[in-house]
């Protein structure tokens, strides 16, 4: 063999085993599989899961409300071609049926919340006695379900399963990235746990703008009185709001919220009627923007609980 072809040779024998070296290479950096995400704080959830092998595309954005979201043909659009679609379920997203039949979506629906206990809406044992202020459109069940870190846990599960049936290849970082995730969310609920520990029982009463709290109040110990029901869309009655305002002085609750995704006006009125000064802003619905102080569900927890336990103790 001359020089030349030996050369020639070499050469070809070398791309083949280069090609070889880069085929695992190629199916590692493969287009991620495309997830969508009903509202802001479950696409956090979906992205932590799912890390680098998933698109997450969430409909209803951080500091949007959910409650009267209404689909446009762009989010139809993200739906008809997502892999797996997220959704927390409870009745909280009366408008999904409909957004997913008009994108003609067939593929894998995943509702987070399944294996979940629901709490009825204005329940005793929801830790607030709300009274007729407008429960409607969720049915009976308070689809809140993620302000109580351990729901959050079986949701982190159930998005880890849903993302193992969407890509088998990719289940053991699925596995993986939950069980991280996982340790990262019992940490915050003891953390949340020991803030609360600090205040007696007795003096955990609070106000906030809509029925939102219920999970949290029941897994941590505290109180909610909230003047609209579980939906943003109902409509308080003067009733409602005056019976509000008598336990309010009542029981001389001192603690009033605005909530990121409500009108504060209705804050305002109660604050005015019973001498109580706001305290400040409550996450509940949706995360904040990349800056704000609830950018991921952790963060979200973490300010609700340093904004409630610091007004009530005077801080």
């Amino acid at each position: 063999m001359n020089a030349s072809l030996r050369r020639h040779t070499l050469a070809i024998v070398a791309g083949l085993g280069a090609l070889a070296f880069s085929l695992p290479g190629q199916a590692q950096t493969s287009a991620p599989i495309k997830a969508v995400a009903s509202f802001s704080i479950l696409g956090d959830l979906v992205r932590q899961v799912g890390g680098d092998r998933v698109q997450v595309d969430v409909l209803v954005g951080p500091g949007a409300d959910a409650h009267v979201f209404q689909p446009a043909p762009s989010h139809a659009k993200q739906v008809a071609q997502a892999q797996v679609v997220f959704a927390n379920g409870l009745g909280f997203e009366g408008w999904m049926q409909r957004l997913l039949d008009n994108a003609g979506y067939k593929g894998a629906k995943v509702v987070v919340s399944r294996g979940i206990k629901p709490l009825r809406s204005g329940a005793p044992d929801a830790g607030h006695k709300a009274g007729k202020h407008g429960h409607h459109d969720h049915g009976e069940a308070d689809p809140h379900a993620w302000q109580s870190v351990p729901n959050v846990i079986t949701y982190v599960a159930n998005i880890a399963q849903g993302l193992c049936a969407a890509d088998a290849a990719g289940c053991e970082a699925y596995q993986r990235n939950a069980e991280a995730y996982t340790g990262q969310l019992r940490a915050l609920d003891a953390e949340i746990k020991a803030a609360w520990a600090a205040i007696p029982a007795a003096q955990r009463k609070l106000i906030t703008s809509h029925d939102a709290f219920g999970y949290y109040a029941q897994t941590y110990g505290v109180k909610f009185l909230a003047a609209q029901g579980v939906s943003t869309e109902s409509e308080p009655s003067a009733k409602g709001v005056g019976q509000l305002v008598r336990q309010i002085r009542k029981e001389d609750i001192k603690a009033l919220f605005v909530e990121n995704i409500s009108d504060p006006r209705l804050i305002e009125q109660i604050g005015r009627e019973t001498g109580v000064t706001p305290s400040g802003v409550l996450y509940s619905d949706s995360l904040t923007g990349a800056q704000g102080p609830a950018a991921n569900y952790l963060a979200l927890m973490r300010s609700n609980t340093r904004t409630l336990t610091q007004a009530l103790q005077g801080r």
